[in-house]
């Protein structure tokens, strides 16, 4: 039963993880002069209108994944680097404030929940479902954070490339062309090592990723760790 509802929660917190963070993009692009975002009806926080499967389902099973990219028209932005930038950095943003209020609301909850006295079958998984809900929201915002900073087509971080790059740039045009590559070999290699991992330990220190995620949570997520244990001994 704990498999299926650790399974749910990661589905769950990827809707959660992705949706804000293509609606920051379109939003943000609007705001800068652009609304082709809006006019293909991505201005919303509709996760149907977000989802890629393949990075769906990659981000549910491995921790790492994408969502659809937002269709932007840099022409149309009143300033074009500061028009691509703030628009290929609003995803992230967004989700390190989803970080914070879900290590908020874990940290809530796991407080609550130890204050209970008698608990029933039914409010143990209930308990479990909820704090490893915002647990994972958390967790996959971060990665999300990093992941997505990785200049590597279609991510955040090879829009800012394109934003201080033109085309011609021997750099731009291989990170465009064999990015998607890329990523599904690292999400791959990923999800392998943890597997492997089970049976022979050592393989998880061949997880390439797995380093983005030690840094994603213990070093971009050490702030916000940090604010709100000082915030709640106040």
């Amino acid at each position: 039963m704990e498999i299926l509802i650790y399974y749910l929660v990661r589905i769950i917190a990827v809707i959660l993880v992705f949706a804000p963070h293509e609606f920051a993009h379109a939003y943000v692009a609007y705001k800068n002069g652009d609304g082709t975002a809006k006019m293909y009806g991505r201005m919303s926080l509709n996760p149907l209108r977000h989802i890629d499967p393949s990075g769906f389902i990659l981000c549910a099973l491995a921790g790492f994944g994408w969502a659809k990219p937002v269709p932007i028209n840099p022409s149309n932005f009143r300033n074009y680097k500061k028009g691509m930038f703030l628009t290929a950095i609003a995803g992230v943003v967004t989700n390190y404030i989803i970080a914070f209020f879900a290590y908020a609301l874990y940290t809530l909850c796991y407080f609550l929940f130890s204050k209970v006295t008698y608990i029933t079958t039914g409010l143990l998984y209930f308990e479990y479902f909820v704090t490893t809900l915002f647990e994972v929201t958390f967790s996959f915002s971060l990665y999300s954070v990093v992941f997505n900073l990785l200049p590597l087509n279609p991510l955040d971080g090879f829009r800012v490339v394109e934003a201080f790059t033109r085309e011609v740039n021997p750099v731009h045009r291989f990170l465009k062309q064999y990015g998607q590559m890329i990523l599904i070999i690292l999400i791959v290699e990923s999800f392998a090592c943890n597997i492997v991992a089970n049976y022979y330990a050592p393989a998880q220190y061949f997880n390439l990723l797995g380093y983005v995620g030690y840094f994603a949570t213990e070093i971009i997520g050490f702030p916000i760790k940090a604010a709100w244990g000082w915030l709640l001994k106040l």
